[in-house]
């Protein structure tokens, strides 16, 4: 099984309902840009966690296998 592009970026949009989300992927690995302000003050792992946490249920699903994540702010763009 996998998921769409658009699927993965609404999971993320609704976890970071802030976050200006973009993904790319072919089905097996994905890459994803998400940029949030709720990113200030967070180190890299805080930014990645809360990307994972908002994609869980289709990690856990099998779904989604792999994910590359670029987690910024809206001044680091």
């Amino acid at each position: 099984m996998s998921i769409s592009n658009e699927d993965v970026a609404k999971l993320i949009q609704q976890g970071i309902p802030d976050a200006e989300v973009s993904v790319d992927g072919d089905g097996y690995k994905y890459e994803a840009t998400v940029i949030s302000s709720r990113f200030e003050g967070l180190n890299t792992l805080k930014r990645h966690q809360a990307v994972y946490a908002a994609v869980n249920s289709a990690i856990s699903s099998g779904d989604l296998h792999a994910l590359t994540i670029h987690a910024k702010t809206p001044d680091e763009v």
